[in-house]
């Protein structure tokens, strides 16, 4: 959780522009999947508790990858997210249902907003905004 306070913003496990959760946790880069790993049930564990906090928000917003984004960004996110994809900005639920099975719920933008982040958005410019966004996590529209 210090790494994503820290960065704002981490990728759950893919390779990409921001460093990613599983690889911290594993100490090192992983080859294929994680699952693999020696540290792969630390991984797991690691990554349900980042993903279940209260101050976490799942979505697939960096390069259409699964990004775990800290509190303190939304409002910056929010501000801006007219400038994205709509399925960048949805919110992604895990959910595990009585028969086992997986399944990710998404719930639309900006279904999710509460009253005091919207606030926190409305208060941002734009350009305040896209300064605390990652220069990955910045919409193509924002260098336009």
């Amino acid at each position: 959780m210090a790494a994503l306070i820290e960065h704002g913003m981490l990728l759950e496990s893919a390779r990409g522009s921001l460093p990613n959760l599983a690889a911290l946790v594993a100490g090192e880069p992983i080859r294929g999947s994680w699952w693999a790993h020696p540290r792969s049930r630390e991984i797991y564990d690691t990554l349900n508790v980042v993903a279940d906090s209260p101050d976490v928000l799942r979505m697939r917003l960096v390069g259409g990858k699964v990004t775990l984004v800290h509190r303190r960004l939304w409002p910056a996110l929010v501000r801006v997210a007219d400038r994205f994809p709509a399925e960048r900005v949805a919110v992604l639920h895990e959910e595990h249902t009585a028969s086992g099975t997986h399944r990710v719920r998404e719930q639309p933008f900006p279904d999710w907003v509460t009253d005091d982040v919207r606030a926190a958005a409305h208060a941002l410019s734009m350009e305040e905004a896209l300064a605390q966004l990652p220069a990955c996590a910045r919409p193509a529209s924002a260098h336009e």
